[in-house]
């Protein structure tokens, strides 16, 4: 059951932030345009590097943690393998990938624009909301992996 409402988390959240909203504001919206080029083709790593962060951060939660992404059902236990040993966001830093492949391809002012202001949503969120709850539910070992582990910039080694 935790991989159908994991399937449903993406279509729901993740789906419009990263697909509809950027092909709403960059096509439907036109204006503000840049053109780089050659380079509209580099949209194609972090599209796919975002995705793969995406999807198997969203598999982390889903089957270590006995949950889903989703805030009204979270993980039971703790995630802290995976990419979660590198950096406590992953998900967050695999969506934000996908929004840069969006803006290299719309080559959209707009759509970076967007892309700023879903990062400082991203960040709002996760201090304000979830690193909270998180300490609640988990306590001193969520603490302990708070010091270990960076919020955003991936550490170079595991954990």
């Amino acid at each position: 059951m935790p991989i159908i409402k994991t399937l449903f988390f993406l279509i729901l959240i993740p789906g419009p932030l990263l697909i509809w909203a950027p092909y709403k504001i960059a096509l439907l919206n036109p204006g503000g345009q840049f053109y780089p080029g050659p380079f509209r083709y580099a949209a194609l790593l972090p599209w796919l590097g975002g995705t793969v962060i995406l999807l198997w951060s969203c598999w982390e939660f889903t089957f270590r943690g006995r949950g889903t992404p989703a805030p009204i059902d979270p993980p039971k236990v703790m995630v802290a393998e995976g990419l979660y040993r590198f950096v406590r966001n992953p998900m967050y830093l695999g969506a934000l990938l996908i929004l840069l492949g969006d803006v290299l391809w719309f080559q959209s002012l707009r759509l970076l624009i967007y892309a700023a202001a879903l990062t400082a949503a991203f960040h709002l969120f996760v201090v304000f909301y979830e690193e909270p709850v998180l300490r609640r539910k988990f306590g001193s070992s969520y603490e302990d992996y708070c010091r270990r582990v960076p919020r955003w910039i991936p550490r170079l080694r595991p954990l």
